[in-house]
């Protein structure tokens, strides 16, 4: 059973920046994908951004440009740099690691950190 621990939501202005945090309670080097998910109220989670095993990455068009996934295997932390944040931004932030464990994927989920982009 993974653990995820997401921290860095709160209340931005438009344009402003957010780092969301992914602290993991395994290696995260032996977690295949790790993602980040969205939720704004009244929508479907949507996948926001991957970053794999080897460190490749991937981004909704939403995002791309604005915001970048990245790795710290020695803190088994992934992050969520979140710059031009746009009042669309606003949702629960939820980290995901989706993992092929015992001959089967197994996905984790944290708690979730809100985000809130708004003058």
């Amino acid at each position: 059973q993974v653990q995820l621990v997401e921290s860095g939501g709160g209340l931005v202005q438009p344009g402003g920046s957010l780092r969301l945090s992914c602290v993991a309670s395994e290696r995260i080097l032996g977690i295949n994908v790790m993602n980040w998910y969205r939720q704004a109220p009244g929508k479907q989670r949507e996948l926001v951004a991957v970053i794999s095993s080897s460190g490749s990455t991937n981004y909704a068009d939403s995002v791309k440009g604005r915001f970048t996934i990245s790795r710290d295997n020695t803190k088994n932390t992934v992050y969520l740099q979140m710059n031009s944040l746009k009042p669309e931004d606003t949702a629960v932030y939820y980290c995901n690691a989706h993992r092929w464990y015992r001959s089967e994927w197994n996905d984790y989920w944290g708690q979730g950190t809100q985000v809130t982009v708004s003058s």
